[in-house]
């Protein structure tokens, strides 16, 4: 059976996955549509179309910068955040399987692994640094709103210095030659180790180490040369913040489909540290963990049960049905166009 026959039949599978994990989540914003403004609900669907390409700016922007690029259409970079957003969505461990995916489909756009990568990075990055930004602010305004519980501040201030400390700990070692010497070693030993596994008695690396420590060395020389150019950031962050204001405005409009105004400054934590969570969550696209943790931290700062469990499941729903319908058949019309050229990958 062909190499892309497999993906699709893998691919099918985790998004069959992902649908029942949601399920539950599926029936009930279903049930709850009678309930909203249709009106103000289909303000959702443009807002969640310019978050994809918001997203994807922070990436592509920064790639142009680089030389990169340049024939590619603003459609196509739409499309493929789209993509990426439905991979990242129906995969455990999504950030994994979301570098996976941009570095081999950039790969035919003649974009390096690192690079790519590095791009990824940045995303990351810029958008939790700028979220960052919007979350210290909506603290400031939290502190003075005697309505909110005190643990609710606790918990942003935790998120923050939790944030600060792991963009501090990926700037040093991407830093550093050494430190990235190191690393490379470590992880071409671990993966070899743990695929030899699989290949009991036969000479099998799943990795080079002379590749690994190429792309890592293309981290190390994007980092080096965004240091001495630092403006070449100024794009990616301010398309970080539209993405994120865009995120969060998603899931206010979805509380305001039901007629209920909830604090944007609530928003805005409870999006945060529901999203980074969920990024660690071996689950599909986070599911469970993202919602659960969403409708406590917004019930704790005094949202009704019954409004946080309804406005939140509307957001989720909404969100995963545009990036599974969307996603997946741009995603096919990738895999069926890439899916028979061999073009060597960088690792």
């Amino acid at each position: 059976m062909k190499f892309r026959t497999w993906l699709n039949i893998i691919t099918i599978l985790f998004l069959a996955l992902a649908i029942y994990l949601a399920r539950h989540q599926i029936v009930q914003a279903w049930m709850l549509l009678g309930k909203v403004d249709l009106r103000i609900f289909l303000l959702m669907i443009p807002i969640q179309l310019f978050s994809y390409f918001a997203i994807g700016e922070v990436m592509f922007s920064y790639l142009r910068a680089k030389g990169d690029l340049k024939k590619m259409s603003r459609w196509t970079m739409a499309r493929i955040a789209l993509e990426l957003n439905f991979i990242n969505h129906i995969i455990p461990v999504p950030t994994i399987a979301g570098f996976s995916y941009l570095g081999w489909l950039l790969n035919y756009h003649d974009v390096s692994a690192g690079r790519a990568t590095m791009a990824q990075i940045i995303r990351y990055v810029t958008m939790f640094i700028s979220y960052l930004s919007l979350i210290l602010i909506s603290v400031v305004f939290l502190m003075f709103d005697r309505g909110v519980d005190r643990i609710t501040i606790i918990i942003s201030i935790v998120f923050t210095v939790t944030t600060i400390i792991a963009v501090g700990f990926l700037i040093y070692v991407i830093g550093n030659k050494q430190r990235m010497t190191v690393l490379s070693g470590w992880i071409t030993k671990t993966i070899n180790k743990f695929s030899s596994i699989f290949r009991p008695g036969k000479k099998y690396k799943a990795l080079k180490l002379k590749k690994v420590d190429m792309f890592f060395m293309d981290l190390h020389q994007d980092y080096m040369e965004i240091r001495k150019d630092i403006n070449i950031l100024k794009l990616p962050v301010i398309w970080a913040i539209v993405g994120n204001i865009l995120d969060t405005l998603l899931i206010f409009v979805a509380f305001l489909s039901f007629g209920y105004i909830v604090n944007p400054a609530v928003l805005f934590i409870a999006y945060g540290v529901s999203s980074f969570v969920a990024v660690f969550a071996a689950t599909p696209g986070g599911s469970g963990v993202y919602e659960a943790i969403m409708i406590t931290f917004l019930v704790s700062a005094g949202v009704p049960a019954g409004i946080a469990i309804a406005g939140t499941l509307l957001a989720r729903v909404t969100l995963l049905a545009g990036t599974f319908i969307f996603g997946y058949i741009f995603y096919q019309l990738t895999i069926n166009k890439y899916g028979k050229i061999e073009k060597p990958t960088s690792l």
